[in-house]
């Protein structure tokens, strides 16, 4: 049966299943606990039909920029990142050469990235933007003991500013793009545009791609505003 045709089984009769009881619980918790689960079945339900919307997106923006980037193995136009991939996800990894140090969130949702990388790569092609030159990505790259993540000079900016991850004002934003290529045409498709935040909150993306945030997040004390990750402890 289609996916689209299926007929979902009501959530309090999920609920209604579950069995799952832990040691000594208390009534007041298993009552709470079973109301969340509820809320729990809809947000998972939403997150597939957000995704399944996201799918459905008519053809984006043809990329006509000359853009031009400098790998570990030499240079690269913008069809080479694909390799043999119809679909690229890019990631701008705010390490400009005015930094020091690179950004730590990106550092921090960068490390699974780079144990997903493989996995991913069966399927897409993946790789990492930067501004710095690429010999100190590089560097950096093997002083965090990443080993699958394939990371990029943006040599001249354009594809930074173009795809939002270098504001007029020179300032670098963290930014995750997918493109596609059909018929020797690449399009953009997706991009995260939800830098608005909720009173109390960080910046976000729906859902959240980091996982250090989405493990905060069934914790009782959840996330901390004023805590980030760090480079080193």
């Amino acid at each position: 049966m289609d996916a689209k045709t299926q007929t979902l089984t009501p959530v309090d009769e999920l609920v209604a299943r579950n069995a799952m009881r832990f040691p000594n619980e208390s009534a007041e918790y298993r009552a709470a606990r079973t109301a969340l689960l509820k809320e729990e079945y809809e947000l998972r339900r939403r997150l597939e039909r957000v995704a399944a919307l996201r799918r459905t997106l008519p053809p984006g923006g043809e990329v006509r920029g000359d853009y031009r980037f400098m790998g570990e193995n030499g240079p690269s136009d913008f069809a080479g990142l694909f390799g043999d991939k119809d679909t690229l996800i890019l990631y701008s990894f705010m390490f400009g050469p005015q930094r020091e140090r690179p950004c730590p969130m990106c550092t921090n949702l960068l490390g699974p990235l780079d144990a997903n990388a493989r996995d991913l790569e069966q399927k897409v092609a993946l790789a990492v933007i930067a501004r710095s030159p690429v010999e100190r990505l590089v560097a950096f790259t093997q002083e965090r003991g990443w080993q699958a993540l394939k990371v990029y000079q943006d040599l001249d900016d354009a594809y930074s500013r173009d795809y939002f991850a270098l504001t007029p004002k020179g300032s670098e934003e963290p930014a995750i793009n997918v493109f596609t290529r059909q018929d020797g045409t690449i399009r953009h498709f997706w991009s995260g545009e939800m830098g608005e935040s909720d009173p109390g909150q960080d910046p976000r993306g729906a859902p959240d791609p980091a996982p250090l945030w989405n493990f905060l997040d069934i914790t009782p004390h959840g996330r901390d505003a004023d805590w980030y990750p760090s480079l080193t402890y």
